[in-house]
């Protein structure tokens, strides 16, 4: 089946819109149409040739979907044509240690491990073998996903709004309600308030903090930060000191949105003893963190994550959360654009002047 889609042909190169051949589904496999696609933060990583899966061109990005299913495979049996279904980031298998333990957003099974490279040989370009995103590719016209990243959602629930649930909505609440476990009553940092930053401050005010100190180097987003829950906004300098003016010892929690070392070790410096830091956005590979070694000594911790350690599960409580109007979703979605227009959709990204950016079909 022949289909459109935005393919990576060189690193830090605008990608070509070009007609590429899907395949039907195999055994346990599921074509969705995709409908909505957020442009991510990992997109513009993998473009510039930093992404450490995104190694062999030619490539379709895109990850963070949701969509109509289009046709099953053999054995399939959770979805059918026609449902309406986000695609997970994680198809955990639910044999291996990882998720033995409980641990599914780390599931080492073999099929996960070959999603996390590129996926299956499932698509071609002009004869060639072309591999996607975390196994999706939806930067496309469709997806050939397996059943375990299908989620289904309602019927009436749109598109570009359910879409984000699958990475930077998940990724964000996540860090805070599954890795941090914020309290309720507690004081929250949250440094960077771009698409992902926004969620962790949606997801303190689910969790019940009453201080939610949001800090970015761009007053664009510190308003926006206002919006979905912050209580306090900083344009980011000295962070202990600017935090510790309004905390007086700084917070229960941080959480570091930025990807930047040095940003990390000045949000762990902003808690105060006992306080927890969680890295949310990813370091460039090899990348030193530098932190004060006594503020160990106060029962600090320093935590990662990866994608808000979540599980199948957390998707439709979030879109629940959506739907009885606790979650805002619509607000993140600054434009909706074309898949011609991916290219331009990338450029607002990396310029910092959206929260989100949808290509819609």
């Amino acid at each position: 089946m022949l289909m459109r889609a935005a393919v990576l042909t060189g690193f830090r190169e605008p990608m070509e819109i070009r007609e590429v051949e899907i395949a039907d589904p195999g055994p346990g496999e599921v074509r969705v149409r995709i409908k909505a696609s957020g442009v991510c933060g990992s997109d513009l990583k993998a473009i510039d040739g930093k992404s450490p899966v995104v190694r062999q061109l030619p490539y379709i990005l895109g990850h963070e979907s949701a969509g109509v299913v289009e046709s099953v495979g053999e054995g399939v049996t959770g979805v059918g044509p026609g449902d309406h279904v986000i695609i997970a980031m994680s198809g955990a298998c639910g044999r291996c240690r990882q998720c033995g333990a409980g641990r599914f957003h780390l599931c080492s099974g073999p099929a996960r491990m070959t999603a996390i490279m590129g996926g299956a040989p499932r698509v071609t370009l002009e004869g060639q073998e072309t591999r996607r995103f975390i196994g999706i590719g939806s930067f496309a016209e469709y997806a050939l996903v397996s059943e375990a990243m299908c989620v289904k959602i309602a019927i009436d629930a749109p598109f570009d709004a359910m879409c984000l649930l699958a990475c930077g909505v998940v990724t964000g609440v996540g860090a805070v309600l599954n890795v941090a476990r914020v309290s309720p009553g507690s004081s929250v940092l949250v440094v960077g308030c771009g698409g992902v930053g926004l969620n962790v401050v949606q997801g303190a005010v689910l969790a019940g903090a009453t201080t939610i100190i949001a800090a970015d180097v761009a007053e664009q987003k510190l308003k926006l930060a206002s919006r979905f829950g912050a209580t306090h906004t900083l344009l980011a300098g000295d962070l202990p000191a600017q935090v510790g003016e309004i905390t007086r010892g700084g917070v229960d929690y941080a959480f570091d949105a930025t990807g930047v070392a040095g940003v990390l070790g000045q949000a762990f410096a902003a808690t105060q003893p006992g306080g927890t830091t969680v890295m949310v956005g990813s370091p460039p590979s090899g990348a030193a963190l530098t932190i004060e070694p006594g503020l160990l000594f106060a029962s600090r911790r320093l935590m990662g994550t990866q994608g808000g350690d979540a599980a199948l599960r957390d998707l439709p409580m979030l879109a629940a959360q959506y739907l009885r109007g606790r979650l805002d979703l619509d607000g993140l979605v600054t434009e909706r654009l074309p898949l011609s227009d991916v290219n331009q959709a990338v450029a607002h990204v990396r310029e910092g002047s959206v929260a989100r950016t949808v290509i819609v079909f």
